[in-house]
This record gives structure tokens, sequence and C-alpha cells, in this order.
């Protein structure tokens, strides 16, 4: 049976039970955890390494979620059916997971440590992203690492009135904020996700909903350590220098806190200045001496740079840049820059710039989600895309890096509410935030560039969106904190907090925290949340000078998209035997063409430069799902001619019997007597189906006026033009006839036009 290994059960409050076994799976790795809700089985290890470089001075953590397509029962896709390099969603998850445990390690702490937490087994309405930071947490809580948790993370949901902790699927498709949320036993430390225009009181409500289910997780994950009863281990990372910390204090402070005050709005000049700084303290070394001296005066000067400039803002209430607290930085804008894109436009705030575009498409375009939990397709996307230059560093371009997949992801959320869905747009929307120049809070750059974008493209938004990125500066000890308006990235980097708010004017859409230090009161978050509402508003009042609504149609270089309806029967004669037919449509129309379909009906999607390509595909798609109706009148197409008549297309693929008789008011013995011939477009009208055949009888007479005096004849004995005598061609039977090579001649079997050829 193997060994049992130590289990902890967590019981929520919802009825969810959640357990936690270690001891029994992994048992190599420094740490593991085989988490269980219902169905939902994670595997979570941590290994860290023993030896650390000495030059190494930062923390080298390394986290990765990956979902097994084992888990839900599914092959991968491609063609290797493996799985290869994670998805965004992976990529996504991974970042959630990582943003929650970092700030929770030492310092001093510099081993290389990797957390890996794997997707087992998935129940279907369970969303196993809610519970990879849980089984990460317990994984390192029972290994020797020094970690100063455990955190859990939780993913809350305000529907209706009622905050829902860990919800299914199905109730996040209900709900009006949906957030991801970190904490440890004390303090939240991170926060993501989306709402539809929730106030900042729905918020705070939501982030105390989770914190308190988030304790419950912490405390069985204490228990769950002292059940273990594994030692942290004992290292040793750093070899410091206390006289050369102590003189680069005494040399440096000063300089700093005074250039911190100096309002210097150019960042490569206050770094450069900062360097100087440093670089004269070390002028007194010589060669051989830096050698030793250099690296340990970097990081203490590191950490005096960041007390003088937090100090100063502190003291002075100024900002490295010389603004005010809630000061954003200068704004300007411009859109319809790029002439052949559906939507552009530039956002510049400060020293940050994105230039947007917006392109849209039809169904076609929209992206296949093939993952292991989560599938469908997606049709609003952001990409962000973050270049070397945009910082002034000589990096080329790689891959795509898991920042810029998050800050894309973020901008995209905050955007994708106020934009319909419906019959007002019918387009597949990507939105592309190129990064030009970066000092601070590029993802909400790429919210108000994307927004102003969308609004040149007349993609019909149902409010102007806009973000604003919130820091703040606090001390443990005296109690001082200031909150930070529209950071620069130094405020970012020297700063507790990074909280990025975006909204309309009259509520939030997204939002992401991510908090460095312990003890964020919610009053000092409240505080936050009303700042950040107020730069939201200036933001958007600027932005507003430019563009302040949708554009009153599209560009002439954006497809034109319309919808129709057809009953479900029809889809296969529109698509035809193979995709002939629709192939044809688009080709003769010279439009794209997707249909898909509801429970009721189907839905035709046509997209086409030109309206009247539209129209004329519109024309004949109505035809083939046309039914013929006995009284309308038709501009048909004569197909064929025969002894006794002519067969008219009147709708594709749908033709009927014109006969002889019912040509004209005139008496006809001949088909050449009334000059009509094959490929003539003429009107009839339909005067009878069938009722067992389906057949259709056409008339021309019907339409054109009657002779004043008219006498109707009598037909001679010979073949008889009305079909009651004379036998056909091919020996059909008098008077009951419709196959033009000669079968029944009476006129009440027409139809679709494959069932009159032999």
């Amino acid at each position: 049976m193997g060994p049992e290994g130590i289990t902890q059960i967590i019981k929520m409050p919802n009825g969810q039970e959640i357990s936690i076994n270690t001891g029994r799976y992994a048992k190599q790795a420094d740490g593991s955890a085989l988490l269980r809700c219902g169905d939902t089985v994670l595997l979570a290890t941590v290994c860290s390494a023993t030896e650390v470089a000495p030059e190494t001075d930062f923390f080298p953590l390394s986290v990765d979620y990956r979902e097994k397509y084992y888990a839900a029962g599914k092959f991968p896709g491609g063609f290797f059916k493996r799985e290869a390099k994670p998805s965004d969603y992976e990529v996504l998850i991974s970042r959630l997971i990582d943003r929650a445990l970092r700030p929770l390690f030492p310092d001093d702490y510099h081993a290389e440590t990797i957390v890996q937490v794997n997707l087992l087994s998935a129940e279907k309405n369970v969303a196993p992203d809610a519970l990879a930071a849980l089984a990460a947490s317990a994984a390192i809580s029972v290994s020797d690492i020094p970690f100063h948790g455990p955190i859990s993370e939780v993913r809350v949901a305000l529907i209706g009135d009622e905050y829902v902790i860990n919800p299914t699927f199905e109730q996040q498709e209900e709900a009006r904020l949906e957030l991801m949320v970190a904490a440890s036993m004390k303090d939240i430390c991170m926060v993501e996700g989306e709402c539809k225009e929730v106030s900042e009181e729905e918020m705070l409500g939501a982030l105390k909903a989770a914190h308190e289910a988030i304790k419950i997780q912490c405390q069985a994950q204490i228990e769950l350590m002292e059940k273990v009863g594994k030692a942290k281990r004992e290292y040793c990372h750093e070899v410091n220098d206390e006289t050369i910390r102590a003189e680069v204090q005494e040399n440096c402070y000063q300089a700093c806190y005074d250039f911190a005050l100096s309002g210097c709005a150019d960042k490569h000049l206050r770094e450069d200045t900062f360097n100087g700084i440093l670089d004269k303290y070390l002028e007194k070394y010589t060669e051989e001496e830096l050698e030793t001296v250099k690296p340990l005066a970097a990081r203490y000067f590191h950490d005096v740079q960041r007390s003088a400039v937090r100090n100063a803002v502190l003291d002075k209430r100024t900002r490295l840049d010389g603004r005010q607290l809630n000061q954003v930085r200068p704004i300007w804008t411009e859109v319809d820059i790029l002439p052949s894109a559906h939507g552009s436009a530039v956002f510049t705030r400060g020293e940050t710039q994105a230039l947007v575009t917006v392109t849209l498409g039809t169904k076609l375009d929209e992206q296949t989600i093939d993952g292991a939990v989560v599938e469908g397709t997606k049709n609003f996307t952001l990409h962000y895309n973050f270049p070397g230059f945009a910082t002034g560093e000589a990096k080329a371009a790689r891959s795509t890096s898991r920042r810029e997949i998050g800050h894309g992801n973020l901008a995209e959320r905050a955007l994708k509410t106020m934009v319909p869905h419906d019959e007002t747009m019918p387009y597949t929307v990507r939105i592309v935030s190129d990064i030009l120049e970066s000092n601070g809070s590029s993802s909400m750059a790429s919210v108000c560039g994307g927004c102003l974008a969308l609004m040149d493209a007349g993609v019909p938004m149902r409010k102007p969106v806009a973000g604003v990125a919130m820091g703040m500066i606090s001390d443990s000890e005296t109690g001082k904190y200031a909150i930070l308006t529209d950071i620069l990235g130094d405020e970012d980097h020297l700063g507790d907090m990074d909280f990025k708010v975006t909204g309309t004017r009259d509520g939030i859409t997204a939002c992401q925290m991510d908090i460095k230090v312990d003890g964020l009161s919610y009053e000092v978050l409240t505080e936050a949340l009303e700042q950040a509402r107020q730069g939201r508003l200036h933001i958007l009042d600027e932005m507003a000078k430019t563009i302040s609504e949708p554009r009153a149609d599209y560009k002439e270089i954006v497809p034109r998209i319309e919808k129709i309806y057809i009953p479900k029967d029809f889809i296969g004669a529109v698509i035809g035997p193979g995709g002939k037919v629709i192939q044809e449509l688009q080709k003769v129309t010279n439009t794209i063409i997707t249909i898909t379909e509801d429970e009721e009906k189907g839905i035709v999607e046509i997209a086409s430069q030109n309206k009247a390509d539209i129209e004329a595909c519109k024309a004949k798609i109505r035809g083939i799902v046309a039914v013929p109706e006995v009284g309308e009148v038709y501009h048909g197409k004569i197909v064929s001619i025969m002894a006794f008549g002519a067969f008219v297309e009147i709708l594709p693929n749908k033709d009927g019997l014109l006969h002889i008789s019912e040509i004209g008011w005139e008496r006809y013995n001949t088909m050449e007597e009334t000059g009509l011939k094959e490929g003539d477009e003429i009107d009839v009208k339909l005067i009878e189906i069938d009722s067992k055949t389906g057949k259709l009888r056409l008339s021309r007479r019907e339409l054109l006026p009657k002779p004043e005096g008219y006498v109707e004849k009598k037909p001679t004995n010979g073949p008889r033009p009305n079909g009651n005598g004379g036998k056909p061609n091919n020996g059909g039977k008098p008077g009951n006839g419709g196959n033009r090579n000669g079968g029944h001649s009476n006129g009440s079997h027409g139809g679709n036009r494959n069932n009159h050829k032999n």
C-alpha cells in the first residue's frame, strides 16, 4: 500500500472540502503536497538549491503551473500530441502564484528555487486555478526552505448581492465581480480580476470576504506544518562588510535625499545622477580594491537610495519628479495616425507612451481555446509588446515574455466588458499595444490607448475606460504613509504597493494589486481606491479632448459584417455537400461567410468590403432557404424548354413548370411560337404546389392583362396543349406530367430541377 503520509482536511464554510497530503508522493522533492477537492487533484512540488554562486544578489524563483490533458481525459492538440510550451492561461496562473509567494521569502535568500504545480485530475465545473497557490504554499510550508508563509489564494465572485468563494465556471458567468485574492493570515498580498463597473465599496467587500476564507486555509497549513515538524534550513547567501555599509550611508544618504527633492522629471538624468553619487564615493578606492568593494557598495547604495527617496516623500510630501502625491503626469493623445489600420491611437503620459491599434475581423478570426479544462473560442484579444528600446536598452526581441502576457491580459479584461458582442458589434476584435516608451505603468497606458483606438475604429463602446497605477510608501515605525497617483518606474521599484485600477466614470472594470509590506489596512486601501477614482476621472477628461465617443461608422477599409438568420434545417443546404455551395457563394459574391447555430436557428454572418456584394449574397442565401408560396410572384430564369412548356428556376435549385397554356392569353401550338428560350428571365406566379410531390406549377399568363373580349377556346382533337391528351416524347402517361425530358405534361408537377432529370 505504501506510506500513508500526513493528511490535513480543510472544511470551507460553503461546504467545500479540501484535503492536502504530504509524505506519500514525490518524496525526493524538498517539499510536496497532493491537494484534492472533489475530483480535482493538484500536485505541487518545490526544490531549492543548496549552493549559491557568490555573485548572486537576487532570488531566482521560478513558478510553473501546468495542466495535463489526461486530467480531463483529452488528447493534446497539434502534430506531436504531447504537452509542450505553456498556454497563455497556464502562464497567467503561474504569475498569480509567483506574485503571491515571492515577497514571503527572506530578502537574503538567494538559492535557485523551482515551484511546480501540475493538474492531474480535473472536475468539469471546478476551477483548479483557485486551488493552485494553496497547493504551492503547502508544499513550501512542509519543506525546509525558509518561508514567511503560509499564504493561500481564492477566487471571489459577486453574484447578485452575495460574495461566493471559489465559484463554479457557470457561476462565474453570472458574476458582476470576479477576483483572485492571495493573502497570509494577517494581510492581503495580491489581487487581480475584472468587474462590471462595481463600486469601490463592493470591491472592498470582496477583499474582506476572500480574506476570511483564506485565513481558514492558512490555519490548516500551519497545523499541517506542525504535524510534519520539519525544521527550516540554515543558510548564508550574503557576505557583508558593516564598515562599507556605514560609509555608504554616511557619504551617500544626504546627497540622495537632496536630489530626491529636486524634482527631476527626466528618467535617464535621475538614473545618471544617482549613479554619480555612488561613483563619487567609490573614487577613493583603487582598481584592485574595487573588485571587492564595488559589489558590496552597490548593494548597500540601493538600500540607501531607497531609504532616502522614501523619506523625502514621507517628510516633504513631494515626489521624485516634483509632482504632488495625487498629481497625474502631463497627457497628450492622438487618434487615426495609421491610415491602413482599422483603428489607431497614441497615448502618452509623462515618459510612458503606447501605440495601440485595433483590427476588426470575422468569426473566422476568433481564437480557438483548447486547454485541458478551459476550451471554446475567444473573440476579443489584447496583445502587449514591450521592446527593449522602450527603456533605452540594447535588447534583442525574443519570444513573448510572461510579463507581456500578464500585462496584456490585464488591459484586455479592463476593456472587454465595455465592448458589446451583439447585433451592434459582430466583429472579432484584436488590439495590439506596442510600448514605445516606458517609465511606469505601461499596462495602464495600454488600457487608455486601447479605448481611444476602439473609439477611433468606430467600435460602439458602452463607455470610455481609463486606468491608473497607484503606489504607496509607508513607515511602520512612525505610521506615516503616502499614496501616490500615477507612479513612476522608480516609485514602483522603491515603493510598497503597485495597485492598478481601471474603469469608467461609473465603476471599476479591472484591478491588479501587489503589496510588498505587511499591515496594509482596509482604511488605507479605501483611501487608495478613492484617490485612484479621482485620477481615473482626470485621465478620462484628458482623453475626451481627443475623442469622447466612438465614431458614427466604421472606416472604409473595415470589412462590413451583416447577420441573417435561417432555419436550422437549411444550414446543410447553404453549406452544400463538402462545402460546395458556400464556397461558390463566397467566390461569386466576393464575401466571407460563417455559419453557427443556436438552439433555434442558424446564424449566418456575411463579411465584405462592398455593401452590394453583401446584399447579393444575402439574396442568394435567402433564395436557398426560401419556401415557395402559392400566389407569390418570382423573377425566374428559364433553364430548359420542352414541347409542353418551360422549366423556370424561381429560387436557387428550385424550379417549376410553366406549361405552354400558361405562357400567355394567346393559344400556342408549339413552344417556338412563344419566343421563349433557355436563359431568358421572366416573371412568373406560383399558382399551385402539388400536395403529394411538392412540384410547382407556374403561370405567366396571370401576370398579363387579359385581352378585352377574351373567350377561352376549346382544345383541338390533336395534341392538347393543356396536357389532357397526346403522349410526350418518352411515352409517359398523358395528363400527369412534369418530367422535362418528356414526362407528364399537365403542369402540376414542378419542383427541384433535379427531380426532372433522367
